[in-house]
């Protein structure tokens, strides 16, 4: 297998946790199959670059003189904000050589504004994706996922997600097995699916103000297998169906009805990743009924079954 060049660009203001946590991954897959990557960290001119909490980070070399990458992954971080305009010049010149062009958070801001990004479905950390979107309209941008791969492009929301990305790209080139392997020894899940939200579905819904409607929203996700229809929630929040259905709209920014299937399917896919739990036993306690109800929402919303999902991303017990 030819070694791969992974290439990291420093810059000042760059997050930190967006360039150790992904370059702790991929040193831990050349640890177990030794000349399979060549790790390299580049600023514009060589020189440290400080990072935005402060932390001073040397790299091995400048972007001139860095060796042409296989992989360039470009961290975020508050210098995206008003980034120098030879690094941005840079990336336009050398992005398109890369034969995958990955970034951290706010580093798909870098890439957009390189032009690295018109066509493509991206996603980058919450705060910013209505941002990037409205500053680059040819950019198709998805606030939801914690990652996205569109052809040889990955974005990745914030932090840890950049390390669930790049796990991803060690299971692409080495397999599940070396992935699994790096996951174990950084205790973190193998893998999270990029498709997995960045919130949970209690904390993507907009909190309710009037405490009837946030107990409500509360008995849900404790109580995903019972009956969960408006007409039941209004009882439980002493009104209307109809007014509080316009009112949990108003007041979390969702309806109803797609606020109990994502705490149904988050609660399933947790059972799935965490238990042993048969399928038919996880689709009674998430509130699915029968396992072909939940294999339906599952393809609709993952597009993959339950089985599958759990054959993939359910950690392998460590020894």
């Amino acid at each position: 297998m030819a070694q791969r060049t992974v290439l990291l660009v420093l810059f000042d203001g760059v997050q930190s946790l967006d360039v150790t946590g992904p370059l702790e991954v991929f040193t831990g897959a050349e640890h177990q199959a030794p000349g399979t990557y060549r790790i390299r960290t580049a600023s514009l001119d060589g020189g440290p670059v400080r990072s935005s909490s402060g932390l001073t980070l040397v790299p091995d070399t400048s972007l001139a003189e860095a060796p042409g990458p296989h992989t360039l992954l470009v961290p975020g971080g508050q210098g995206t904000r008003a980034p120098d305009p030879r690094l941005t010049a840079w990336l336009r010149e050398h992005g398109p050589r890369a034969e995958r062009l990955v970034s951290v958070c706010t580093g798909a801001i870098l890439l957009a504004e390189a032009g690295l990004l018109d066509g493509r479905r991206v996603t980058t950390h919450w705060a910013y994706c209505a941002k990037l979107a409205r500053d680059h309209p040819a950019i198709d941008v998805d606030p939801d996922p914690i990652y996205v791969r569109d052809g040889p492009v990955a974005t990745s929301a914030g932090v840890t997600a950049g390390i669930d990305l790049a796990l991803a790209l060690v299971e692409e080139d080495l397999g599940r097995d070396t992935a699994l392997t790096i996951a174990r020894h950084l205790v973190v899940f193998l893998r999270r699916p990029g498709n997995q939200a960045q919130f949970s579905a209690q904390l993507a819904a907009q909190t309710a103000r009037r405490e009837p409607l946030r107990d409500v929203q509360q008995w849900i996700s404790e109580h995903p297998a019972e009956d969960l229809a408006v007409e039941a929630l209004a009882a439980r929040a002493g009104l209307s169906p109809r007014h509080f259905a316009r009112a949990f709209r108003a007041e979390t920014g969702t309806t109803p009805g797609r606020y109990v299937d994502r705490v149904r399917l988050e609660h399933a896919r947790r059972l799935l990743e965490d238990t042993a739990a048969g399928v038919e036993e996880i689709s009674r306690a998430s509130g699915y009924g029968t396992p072909e109800a939940m294999r339906r929402a599952f393809l609709k919303a993952l597009g993959t079954a339950p089985a599958e999902y759990r054959r993939r991303f359910r950690p392998a017990p460590a020894y």
